[in-house]
């Protein structure tokens, strides 16, 4: 069987499809932190954590997900849900008005592909790091070309299995010694002059490169045109185009065993509970 890709502080929005004869056709979108997890509770019932429209209609598939949005912040976590009530009700939602209703002759499973691809056109959530996966192999052969994401959305093919990052002993030594004993020299923020602390911080992806700025002071410098979250930008320090997610992703805890050639062929190269 097919390894899962093990994504880490996973957090996606999913499209479930019924292949109960009965129902066949139905959908359901909601969002999950374990899509493994989250598609057996739909199947096994209400009872054993499934939504209570899924209940006793399977067996589910989850044919699709949208992955990577940022966890780190209540306010952040409220765009997940924003983006699962939008695909949900997209004639409600004031971002998706220009979207044409469903016609009758429209299957359903269509028309939320089409109210995707539209929804990952418009703000905020076109600035997201986001992932498009599709699960099922056959689902994305009949669809291909359905979805068109920005071209910073990779859109994937496989299962995903989500992690928790694991501190490492090194790490949390660290964690420990400035705890017990804080360091006497402040370190300075390069773009605002002010101090910063571990907290509040970030740094760049690449290894050699020693950047370490406050979160908020790169974010500003990378948004453009009153965007909310960049999506992208130029490193003050090694003029390299790095992508937000992935800052985000090693401030997370994400790339602490990559290599520098590991880097070079990522994504980020200079190219770039329920």
């Amino acid at each position: 069987m097919e390894e899962p890709e093990v994504v880490e502080y996973f957090f996606g929005v999913y499209l479930l499809y019924c292949i109960n004869p009965k129902y066949k056709g139905r959908t359901y979108i909601g969002y999950t932190v374990d899509p493994r997890r989250r598609i057996k509770q739909h199947n096994a019932g209400k009872k054993h954590g499934g939504a209570w429209k899924t209940s006793n209609r399977g067996p589910w598939n989850m044919v699709l997900i949208v992955h990577g949005f940022p966890n780190s912040t209540s306010a952040l976590r409220s765009i997940l849900f924003q983006f699962e009530w939008a695909w949900q009700h997209p004639h409600v939602s004031r971002r998706l008005k220009h979207i044409p209703k469903k016609k009758s002759s429209q299957k359903v499973f269509d028309f939320y592909l089409t109210v995707l691809s539209e929804m990952l056109k418009v703000g905020p959530w076109c600035r997201l790091p986001l992932t498009v996966r599709w699960l099922d192999y056959e689902f994305s052969k009949q669809y291909y070309g359905c979805i068109s994401p920005p071209l910073h959305m990779p859109i994937c093919y496989g299962k995903v299995a989500s992690c928790k990052v694991k501190q490492t002993q090194d790490a949390k030594a660290n964690d420990i010694q400035s705890q017990e004993s804080p360091s006497v020299t402040e370190k300075l923020c390069p773009l605002c002059g002010s101090t910063m602390t571990e907290k509040d911080s970030i740094s760049c992806i690449k290894p050699k490169c020693l950047l370490t700025a406050h979160l908020i002071c790169l974010a500003k410098a990378f948004c453009k045109d009153g965007m909310i979250l960049p999506i992208e930008g130029i490193c003050p320090a090694c003029k390299t185009n790095v992508l937000w997610g992935d800052l985000i992703r090693k401030k997370n805890g994400c790339y602490q065993d990559l290599q520098e050639t590991d880097l070079s062929n990522s994504s980020f190269s200079d190219s770039d509970d329920t």
